[in-house]
């Protein structure tokens, strides 16, 4: 009887980073690759086994088909600085982050010349995806190479993802608005908590949904959101300043009754 399960490619692909992404990422690439994972933690090990994952020093990842960074903004560079006399010829490198010159730019100062770049960014979190991740939108932005061509082919063909090509400009400049406003807004209102729950709009709950999805991510993903993308500043004060504006309008309103 044939295995049902789907064979694996010979490609081989490493996973820098096996935090709540990293682990996401290996879900659901685990069935069309042998994985292996590196991160500095060593109590993920763990967890990198119960997903069928092998668990590597960082220079057995780096030499991998295809290399799929996960860390944080913090550690990016030095991550790179790390990998980049290790990589093969030919190699893909990837990373997943919420914000995309900065990171590319890194990816393309300290990358050798023979690797292709690839920049992403996945448009949900591990909750927003804790359903699946069919139908669910990622950003493609070609740094060096072709490779962006068979990455999105995989992503459309395998995974049923909405792949969007652009560049890391504009990429950063919607993502000041699309990520920057909502975790700001998610942030405020879980200080207000706890909010109400049984007598609530349609409109609030989605609200409330919204929240849910982004309010356990860690720490540095808030920052980079709104410190590592260089548009988050100049939205975040339009936002305040609009806001102001309004609540200044209300004020003078109620002493005009």
């Amino acid at each position: 009887m044939k295995n049902s399960r789907v064979e694996k490619a010979a490609t081989s692909v490493g996973i820098i980073g096996f935090g709540a992404f990293g682990q996401l990422i290996a879900r659901h690439l685990n069935q069309q690759f042998k994985l292996i994972a590196y991160d500095p933690s060593p109590n993920l090990r763990k967890d990198a086994l119960k997903l069928g994952v092998s668990f590597a020093s960082l220079g057995q990842v780096a030499k991998c088909d295809v290399i799929i960074i996960a860390s944080p903004v913090s550690s990016f560079e030095s991550v790179l600085r790390s990998i980049a006399p290790i990589c093969r010829p030919g190699a893909i490198i990837v990373d997943v982050g919420s914000v995309k010159v900065e990171p590319s730019e890194i990816m393309d100062r300290f990358l050798p010349d023979y690797v292709s770049i690839v920049a992403t960014h996945p448009l949900f979190g591990p909750q927003s995806a804790r359903n699946g991740v069919r139908g669910r939108k990622i950003a493609i932005c070609p740094i060096r190479g072709h490779h962006h061509i068979h990455v999105a082919a995989f992503l459309r063909k395998h995974l049923g993802r909405h792949v969007i090509m652009t560049t890391p400009d504009q990429h950063d400049r919607d993502a000041a608005t699309v990520q920057g406003i909502t975790h700001l807004i998610a942030k405020v209102l879980l200080r207000m908590g706890p909010l109400p729950s049984r007598m609530t709009t349609r409109s609030f709950d989605l609200i409330s949904e919204a929240i849910s999805m982004v309010q356990h991510d860690a720490p540095e993903v808030f920052e980079a959101i709104e410190n590592a993308n260089p548009y988050a500043k100049e939205v975040r004060q339009r936002f305040f300043g609009l806001a102001f504006e309004l609540s200044s309008n209300l004020e003078d309103s109620e002493e005009h009754d």
